[in-house]
């Protein structure tokens, strides 16, 4: 693959924000009203965080990333080129689940682990979700010894690599999640929270249900800018200021 050489963004160059798929409806709606006030045009890029990162170091022009994570951030952050990463907003994992596979919070370490059932998850180190789901299954193991090697196994890797699935051009449900749900291609799918009820928005047979707490794994969303980017700077300050923190309330994630 050929080096992607870093670009040095013009005067006239929109903000170029570098974002996990998870944040792209609030993202968007921020966006618009940053533009709106300030007259700053915003280029959104969204993706899976990890491989955003590597993007990134591969000298893509982002000025500002917002990560699923703090690892991402952080890792960025090693270089003197990035701003030590700030926490912007919290998530947590839910189950999506089709209703055929009778799953409810009490049974579904069970239902997970039976073999009758597909297990979707998104792809560890590429996508932060992923590893969240990796996190629920080392919870799992403490609940029920072997869990974790079971689930290991049989998880299906559905989303957050490059090579992933999409829904195809011309496809009535455009979200990746509630498409490969519609599918059945998975009978239960880990993922965040506010994936699930944007899934079940386009697809309102999906059920959304809490993991219970002894499987409970939380986000935090990590948040850093170009060194010496005043541009860049102020954007990711936004994000942290009550008008914007609304928004993504309004989505469902939590405060830092």
């Amino acid at each position: 693959m050929p080096q992607v050489h870093s670009q040095t963004p013009t005067p006239d160059s929109p903000l170029r924000v570098y974002a996990a798929g998870s944040l792209r409806e609030p993202l968007s709606d921020i966006a618009k009203a940053y533009e709106a006030a300030t007259g700053t045009r915003v280029a959104l890029t969204f993706g899976a965080s990890g491989l955003l990162r590597e993007r990134i170091e591969k000298g893509e022009p982002a000025q500002v990333f917002a990560s699923a994570d703090m690892q991402h951030p952080e890792k960025l952050a090693s270089s003197p080129a990035w701003q030590p990463p700030a926490r912007m907003v919290r998530n947590t994992l839910c189950a999506l689940v089709n209703p055929l596979a009778n799953v409810t919070t009490a049974n579904l370490l069970e239902r997970m682990l039976s073999p009758a059932i597909k297990l979707g998850t998104s792809t560890p180190k590429a996508d932060p979700s992923g590893d969240y789901a990796w996190d629920l299954f080392r919870r799992a193991d403490s609940v029920s010894p072997g869990a974790y090697a079971a689930l290991d196994a049989k998880a299906l890797k559905l989303t957050g690599a490059a090579t992933s699935p999409e829904p195809p051009p011309g496809s009535k449900v455009k979200g990746t999640y509630a498409w490969l749900m519609d599918q059945g291609q998975a009978d239960i799918f880990l993922t965040y929270c506010t994936n699930a009820i944007s899934a079940r928005k386009e697809v309102p047979r999906l059920n959304v249900m809490a993991v219970g707490s002894a499987l409970e794994v939380g986000a935090a969303y990590g948040l850093t800018a170009k060194t010496g980017d005043a541009a860049a700077a102020r954007f990711a300050q936004y994000l942290l200021t009550p008008a914007a923190q609304s928004v993504f309330t309004n989505f469902g994630f939590g405060t830092p």
